[in-house]
């Protein structure tokens, strides 16, 4: 069974400066993870305001197909239960 995004929720995990968010495998639930310092590489606008929790989300949710892309293909160099995504990621 492939990677899906079936639930579209996230949120911002302060421990760790990342926005989660989860994919199915089957019924297997995967983790993922976005450091904001991703998110910022990939909006500009983000990059010249005071960061918060609510500017990331929306950051998230404006890149979100992007992300979901290499989430996959993250997923698919090696299966793992979680995964934290990376400025290197976005090329």
């Amino acid at each position: 069974m492939a990677l899906a995004f079936l639930n579209q929720s996230r949120s911002f995990d302060a421990a760790r400066n990342a926005v989660r968010f989860v994919g199915h495998d089957g019924m297997f639930q995967v983790l993922f993870f976005i450091e904001v310092g991703a998110l910022a590489k990939s909006d500009t606008a983000l990059q010249r305001t005071e960061p918060s929790a609510t500017r990331w989300l929306s950051s998230f949710d404006a890149l979100r197909n992007s992300i979901q892309d290499v989430a996959h293909k993250a997923y698919s160099y090696r299966r793992r239960a979680f995964y934290t995504l990376t400025a290197a990621d976005f090329r």
